[in-house]
Order: C-alpha cells, then structure tokens, then sequence
C-alpha cells in the first residue's frame, strides 16, 4: 500500500531524499521545479518520485525495487490531476527513450525525438496535429524563411535578423518564444518586435507555443551537461521545427551568430547539423555591430537597462524599444532587471 503525498520543496531533508532517488536512478534534480511529490510505504521510505513545471511533468523516478507495481502510474497521475485542477490540461514530458514506451502506455504521445536521447510526449493525441493544421492556413507562396527569436528586449541585432531574412526571401515566418520566464515578459516582447519590425511588409509574427521550448527551461536532468544539453535541446528543435517548416512551407530558417556563449553557439551548430537532412537549411547572419564594433546582444542591453538606465541602450535597440523603456509604462520591466543579479544570463 502506498500513499502519495507532497514534498515541500522548501525542505532540505525531504529534497534530500528526493535527489537521492533520482541519483540511484541516473537523474539530477532539475533547477526548474514548482511542485513535487512521492510515493511512500508503509514504512515511510520513499519509493518514487515525479515534478511539475509549467506544463512539464519532469524528474519522473521509481526505485528500482519497486517496479512493475504500478507507482509510476500513480505518480504521474497524481500530477496531472493536479495541474488539472489549476486549468492545466494539456501536458508535455521529456524523457529517455527508455522509458517513453511505459510513459505512451499511461496516456502519453510522441511529438518528436531524438533518436537514443530524448522523446518529447504530450497527453493529447491530436493536440500538435491541430497545431500544425493551424500553421498551414499560414503558408504562403514563393521562397519561405523562418526566425525564432526570444528578443529579450528587440535589438537593432534582431532588426538586422529579420531584414536579411526579409530581403533574401518572399516572406518571412518568426516565432516569438512565448515561454514567460524572461525579464521582459512575452507581451511586452511580442509588442516590441511588431513594433520595431513594422517596415517590414513580408513578415508575419507568432507566439512559438508550447513546441519551441527556449532554453532556460529546456530539460536536463538526464543529459551528461551543459554541451550536451545544448546540442540535444537544437537537435530535438530541429525535429519539431522540421514538421512545421513542411507544413508552412519553409525552406530556411535564420539565425544570428553568436560570438558570445559557447552555449548558443553550439546550438547553432547543432542545427545546421540537424535540419538540412530534414529539408531546412540554415543561414548564419552576422550581428549587428554597435559604434564601437562590438557585436549588439540582448544580454548587453538588459546589463545596460539594470546599470545605467533607458538612456544607455538608445543606439543599440529601435526607437519603438527605447521609447517603450523610457515611458513609466515599462517600470514594472525595469524594476525586475535592476533587481536581478544575472541579467546577461536570463
């Protein structure tokens, strides 16, 4: 008999025991978590594990003495149950290959994988193919290119992005990661980019949903680290973005160089690797430079913004972006930089 209860994240001793689980069982702890519980026995020992972020099910673990008896089932539907009753009912899970097959049985279906890595499920069978269909209306004729962006605030940078992508191609599709766990929040990020973008006639704009994980949040509890992550996180991007690429009928998708993070640039590499083969091919823009040459970044103007204020950025973002910073519309905004102490790695 087993009961399933919460974890206080905020305990020390009951995360403990937690990690130790997931560590038998070859997981981390995962730094994005909201809520926690676990199975217990009879004689309080906890047997399995799961966590929710968001609309993610994450660090899914059953002791390895105890499977076969149904707890990841419980566990798993504990937290849907959960996220059901604040309105959450569309739910994703990434996961090894391994254990994607038990997660399929219980009511999960694949979106996308990386073969031996990752598989990307969620609990709606026809959720993603409604959101393709949805894309398609979109398609357009002639040459088709695509940006992602998470513009974290728009930079004269993503301008650059967007009117290369717009003068090689007939039109131009970008999606605006709509994930908000960024200092700028989504709408104002969305607003900006339109605004900032609003010469641009062939060009449309769209929230990225819940396929295009940005990532900050992108799982890595199970991968061996930060490169790895970073190339599973393009490679699992390139085999969701492929579909939609087919769908809307892009033909290239567009990405800024990176000359900053490691990170981001393997990323970039990762999917020129990636999604040729599947019919997408990638082009590199060089950054927008600043009057000094330094390259432009969003990161640079969030440092700016938290140490110097709206005036600093003037020449390194569009009108629109600097007027909306300058405006007391934004102090909510600028008060959530000025006080965080990792601005340039948000």
């Amino acid at each position: 008999m087993y009961s399933i209860e919460t974890i206080p994240r905020k305990s020390v001793k009951a995360m403990a025991r937690v990690e130790e689980l997931l560590h038998r069982e070859g997981i981390r702890l995962d730094p994005n978590l909201e809520e926690t519980v676990g199975a217990f026995d009879e004689e309080g020992e906890l047997v399995a594990t799961g966590s929710a972020f968001g609309r993610t099910l994450r660090c899914l673990a059953v002791d390895s003495a105890h499977r076969g008896e149904g707890l990841m089932a419980l566990i798993v539907g504990d937290l849907l149950s959960r996220l059901a009753s604040r309105g959450v009912l569309d739910v994703f899970v990434y996961t090894k290959p391994a254990a994607a097959e038990q997660l399929m049985q219980l009511g999960f279906y694949e979106i996308a994988r990386v073969p031996e890595k990752i598989v990307f499920l969620e609990n709606r069978r026809d959720a993603f193919p409604k959101y393709l269909q949805r894309l398609a209306v979109q398609k357009r004729p002639g040459f088709c290119s695509a940006v992602v962006m998470n513009a974290n605030p728009f930079t004269l940078g993503h301008l650059r992005l967007l009117e290369t992508a717009a003068h090689q191609s007939d039109f131009v599709h970008c999606f605006i990661v709509s994930e908000d766990v960024s200092l700028v929040p989504f709408d104002v990020r969305m607003r900006l980019v339109r605004a900032g973008a609003a010469s641009i006639s062939n060009i449309a704009f769209y929230p990225s949903g819940d396929y295009i994980i940005s990532a900050a949040t992108f799982p890595s509890y199970f991968l061996a680290g930060e490169e790895e992550t970073a190339r599973m996180h393009a490679a699992l991007d390139a085999a969701v973005f492929a579909k939609i690429a087919q769908a809307m009928g892009i033909s290239v998708r567009y990405v800024g160089e990176e000359p900053f993070s490691r990170t981001t640039a393997i990323y970039n590499e990762a999917l020129c690797a990636g999604l040729p083969p599947q019919g997408v091919h990638v082009r590199i823009i060089p950054r927008a430079k600043d009057e000094t040459g330094q390259a432009i970044s969003a990161s640079q103007v969030r440092q700016l913004l938290h140490d110097e204020g709206p005036d600093a950025i003037r020449g390194l973002v569009p009108e629109s972006t600097w007027a909306y910073f300058a405006s007391n519309q934004a102090a909510p905004v600028l008060e959530r930089i000025r006080a965080c102490s990792h601005v340039r790695h948000d």
